[in-house]
């Protein structure tokens, strides 16, 4: 997950198994596709409940109302589901050039295809692009760097980093685990601002480092400081507060350059108000409000798993009579958690920020809109 250590609950996983058979990596393995096919599923829920009552399709509007909570979830998990992985580049470009030529097909419906059953297909095709494409410069995004990406590509690593036995191979997979959340977080960025290559790279390093230090700083300390027995006591309480420390740290100091260079500010329909400017106030905001975003994500990622292994007697049966299944269980509930964790985190703040014209900077506070009236509201892409 988006974190520098394993959770307490896989920690004991990996203790209690280390001690017998070691870490079943084959059930772990599958543990993390059923997660994944869940995650996926529940994309696929909100996809179809909302099939019959999609609105009327505009590229400049939104499928879910995103001035709600559960509109923005159902956007993001949507956004999140890890099938989109398997859509080829020939097909995101299909899926691209029929957003563009959306007008044309609505107003030309297939003999038998009704209004709804065109917007649902255009909305999916507009997911689909979406998942692939960057919003403001339409590069092509990595797959391991995608939203959708995210619980897939990041699995493997928490699989690792739950069998490292060592303090070598944890900061290992914790590196690895830091570096992928800081180019997650790149590829995500608001980028209508340039960054040169010496400012990303010094952000980088500066995000990997905090994120190791903390985590590993203050593990270090504890162990040093106290006696074996109260370390090990006192540890079960670093790994929460580290990781939240870790991940704002590095999704802030990767974003941070936006705030000295701005970003744009548009208009409802999503032109640029002022061609060329930025606001760098607004670039604060979208970084602040994606920093908390990700210290909040952690909370599921640590708190659940533990929670509904002890609480639903079941799953408390089941690892009792077999303790091989100890880790696998973890390892599903982990990624369950952070799957639906991460839409529902990222759904707290809109991706397209309000800001009002007399918060902003002088520059954008006597412009008129095209019927003379001076604006009150402008919107800015926070990033994700």
């Amino acid at each position: 997950p988006a974190n520098s250590t394993a959770p307490p609950a896989t920690k004991t996983a990996v203790e209690s198994s280390s001690s017998s058979d070691g870490v079943p990596l084959g059930k772990t393995v599958v543990a993390m596709t059923l997660a994944i096919a869940t995650v996926s599923t529940a994309a696929n829920i909100a996809e179809n409940a909302t099939a019959s009552t999609v609105p009327k399709f505009d590229p400049k509007s939104q499928r879910f109302d995103q001035s709600t909570f559960m509109g923005r979830l159902s956007k993001m998990l949507l956004a999140c589901d890890p099938t989109l992985l398997f859509k080829s580049g020939a097909e995101v470009q299909r899926c691209k050039e029929l957003v563009e030529d959306w007008k044309n097909q609505m107003n030309n419906l297939p003999e038998g295809m009704t209004e709804t059953e065109m917007s649902r297909k255009l909305w999916e095709a507009q997911r689909v692009a979406g998942a692939a494409l960057h919003p403001d410069t339409g590069d092509t995004i990595p797959l391991p760097f995608r939203m959708s990406g995210y619980v897939p590509f990041n699995g493997p690593i928490c699989v690792a980093m739950v069998a490292s036995q060592s303090t070598s191979a944890l900061l290992f997979w914790s590196w690895v685990n830091q570096s992928q959340n800081a180019l997650v977080n790149y590829y995500n960025r608001n980028a209508s601002s340039e960054m040169t290559n010496e400012t990303l790279m010094k952000s980088y390093a500066a995000a990997v480092g905090s994120a190791l230090t903390v985590a590993f700083g203050l593990a270090t300390f504890i162990q040093k400081r106290y006696s074996p027995e109260q370390a090990k006591n006192l540890m079960r309480w670093v790994s929460f507060p580290s990781a939240v420390v870790a991940s704002s740290l590095n999704c802030y100091i990767v974003r941070s350059p936006e705030i000295d260079t701005g970003i744009p500010l548009v208009d409802r329909d999503g032109d640029e108000i002022l061609p060329g400017e930025t606001s760098k106030i607004a670039a604060e905001r979208g970084v602040n409000s994606t920093t908390f975003s990700r210290a909040l994500l952690q909370a599921p990622v640590y708190f659940f798993p533990p929670l509904l292994m002890s609480s639903i007697p079941i799953i408390k049966n089941v690892v009792e009579r077999n303790p091989a299944l100890r880790v696998p269980m973890t390892t599903y509930l982990l990624l369950c958690c952070f799957g639906l964790g991460l839409p529902a985190s990222v759904a707290i703040f809109p991706q397209m920020g309000e800001i009002k014209v007399s918060e902003a900077e002088e520059k954008y506070q006597k412009i008129s809109d095209k019927s003379g009236k001076g604006y009150e509201v402008l919107f800015y892409n926070k990033g994700l």
